[in-house]
């Protein structure tokens, strides 16, 4: 688990780092180099997110199918468990959407002037937002994983597994309002 995580952070340094430099033959304040530190940050939004939503669907999901081979007829309460860590993924997946609408990279024009680069620094930090707070699907994962074993000892306790479940989500959720916000107070929206 540790060589996993250096080797994410060790990736996420150097797309930090490959982002500024892939807009080096513009002049500084140029529109590129704003709207590629906007696609750095929904590169971080998404693969951050999912990742960790990946992790979360892996442990969640190991359990589902010890459980299911022992009794199939739980398979429908434990898909509900085992797919909410997926959840984060799709905030980092909006949140990406979002940016890229805002600085005209989906076509359109953008919602501001690029020529600011504060609007570019804004999408890393918009990104970072997102993809830091959906590292709580990884948690939310070993709360599903337990809840799915649980539910296949005991049925009747599959919604209180579900609440459990959804509570480290709300950090995601967090983190999903205040990139809104910063992009709000951007005018990237």
């Amino acid at each position: 688990m540790k060589k996993v995580v250096v080797t994410g952070l060790a990736l996420t340094a150097l797309v930090l780092l490959a982002g500024p430099a892939s807009a080096a033959g513009l002049e500084p304040g140029e529109a590129g180099e704003t709207q590629s530190n906007i696609m750095v940050g929904c590169m971080i939004a998404v693969a951050v997110a999912g990742i960790a939503s990946a992790f979360g669907l892996a442990f969640a999901g190991s359990s589902a199918v010890a459980v299911t081979a022992e009794k199939p007829e739980l398979f429908g309460r434990l898909l509900v468990l085992q797919v909410l860590p997926m959840t984060q993924s799709v905030y980092g997946l909006l949140i990406a959407v979002l940016l890229m609408m805002g600085a005209g990279l989906l076509g359109g024009s953008a919602a501001v002037d690029l020529s600011n680069s504060a609007f570019g620094l804004g999408g890393i930090a918009i990104g970072l937002v997102v993809g830091l707070t959906g590292i709580s699907a990884i948690g939310q994962g070993m709360v599903a994983s337990s809840s799915i074993s649980a539910v296949g000892r005991n049925p009747e306790v599959a919604a209180r597994g579900i609440i459990f479940t959804v509570m480290p989500e709300t950090i995601a959720i967090f983190g999903l309002l205040v990139a809104i916000l910063l992009m709000a107070g951007l005018g990237l929206l």
